[in-house]
């Protein structure tokens, strides 16, 4: 049976007002659960998720994985539905579902016709707090994510030593263990700590129900009120506090070697700073970095690298910024054939030197700017893009109201600040330089 909240749920809702055509509405329940409606009425479609704050991150020492096992578990039986129902219903009713875990947030979705929505509330309400784990089923699921490992992670070189990279630029943050987790502690993952997670942080007041397409608020939130309403919170949720990272002083690098790297390529990694709340325009500024050094044909490191001096066959800058905590901004430079390791890091060095000493192309900013602002446009057509872009701001700690403001504020950013967030995230104090090579390369660093 559902554990039941005292009074039968009072809210108290407010409706946000919509930002570049997004029709967005936003209610709090009693038990603290937020609930977001995105309306598109253009087809008969919703697409239901639930988003947990809480992933990789927020897992405690020497259980990692446990989180995205988790994930896997919550397919399994509850008190009110035989294990594998939940999917086997959505296939019948022609939808689809799955769940992915990240450092930050858990979520679970399904996209079904508008008129199964509260067939998928219930059955995703009944998840959040009725799941039963039976012994058997958690070394069979066990394997399962140990295979998945196998396949993503161990097979792939580029993988592992992406892994290394990162556990080496985070001295002290979650983020410096792989979300998979690490494969000796993954094997004793067990039921307990499994359990041990999904009470502490699978609660409604932990959660965001977010609705997207041919849905009504009012019913969306009538919807909400009698399936989530009543779940008990958890009164014992602490507040999302990670260790931090230390003032980082010294630059790392490091080789991985493996037989099976083709091609070898260099990769730098510095931490950076975040989306915040209320205070976005650095991350903004980071994105315009990223498309400016390595976003494609025309960007600096792809002139300067592959036409230029042609030292390189690919280039890339890498910047997401929707993370709870400090992020990292990345480089990525592959040598043409003949060309070293270390002649290719020098040419990357040299190229970001001249950029920084040359300036921002105002035209080329300008281009960037245009194409980001109809990428923003384009994700309106798809009601999945939507309840992601909500979804994962608010589980990242950022409001609606920072969602919708998001594409002005990059609009809004000036060369001046581009090249002062250059300055200051591109320390090598604050990075890792990695190569990948084959282990009979020979080269050394």
């Amino acid at each position: 049976m559902k554990r039941v909240f005292a009074s039968l749920v009072a809210l108290s809702a407010f409706i946000l007002p919509a930002a570049a055509d997004d029709q967005v509405s936003h209610f709090t329940l009693q038990n603290g659960m937020d609930v977001v409606v995105i309306e598109d009425h253009r087809a008969p479609v919703v697409v239901h998720m639930v988003w947990y704050r809480a992933g990789s991150a927020d897992e405690k020492p020497g259980v990692s994985g446990v989180a995205h096992f988790l994930e896997h578990l919550l397919f399994k039986a509850t008190e009110n539905m035989e294990s594998g129902e939940l999917s086997a219903t959505v296939a019948r009713n022609g939808g689809r579902d799955n769940a992915f875990t990240s450092y930050d947030y858990t979520a679970y979705y399904q996209r079904v016709a508008a008129d199964r929505l509260e067939l998928m509330i219930r059955m995703e309400s009944d998840r959040m707090v009725n799941l039963k784990l039976a012994e058997d089923e958690i070394a069979t699921e066990r394997d399962v994510i140990i295979e998945e490992r196998n396949q993503r992670t161990e097979n792939n070189p580029a993988a592992l030593f992406r892994e290394q990279k990162n556990a080496a630029l985070y001295l002290n943050h979650r983020y410096g263990v792989p979300v998979i987790g690490w494969r000796h502690e993954m094997e004793g993952l067990t039921r307990q700590a499994a359990l041990d997670y999904y009470k502490q942080f699978y609660a409604p007041n932990n959660a965001i129900l977010v609705v997207a397409g041919d849905a009504d608020p009012q019913e969306v939130l009538a919807l909400a009120e009698t399936y989530y309403g009543v779940l008990e919170p958890n009164p014992a949720l602490e507040a999302r506090n990670r260790p931090s990272e230390p003032r980082q002083m010294a630059e790392r690098r490091m080789i991985f070697r493996d037989a099976r790297v083709a091609q070898p390529y260099v990769s730098r990694s510095y931490i950076a700073p975040e989306r915040d709340p209320g205070d976005q325009k650095k991350a903004a500024a980071l994105v315009m970095l990223a498309e400016l050094l390595g976003g494609g044909q025309t960007s600096w490191l792809t002139e300067k690298l592959q036409f230029e001096t042609q030292k390189a066959v690919y280039t890339g800058a890498f910047y997401d910024g929707l993370s709870l905590d400090d992020t990292s901004f990345s480089l990525v430079v592959v040598p043409a054939e003949g060309v070293s390791l270390q002649d290719a890091e020098d040419a990357m060095d040299a190229a970001v030197k001249s950029f920084l000493e040359a300036g921002i192309d105002t035209e080329q900013l300008d281009r960037i700017k245009f194409q980001l602002r109809a990428a923003q446009v384009y994700v309106r057509d798809d009601v999945e893009k939507l309840a992601n872009r909500y979804g994962e701001a608010l589980a990242s700690g950022l409001t609606i109201e920072d969602v919708q403001a998001w594409p002005d504020i990059l609009q809004a950013v000036t060369e001046d600040e581009i090249l002062a967030v250059a300055h200051e995230v591109l320390v090598r104090d604050h990075a890792v330089t990695g190569w990948l090579m084959s282990e009979d390369s020979g080269e050394i660093n």
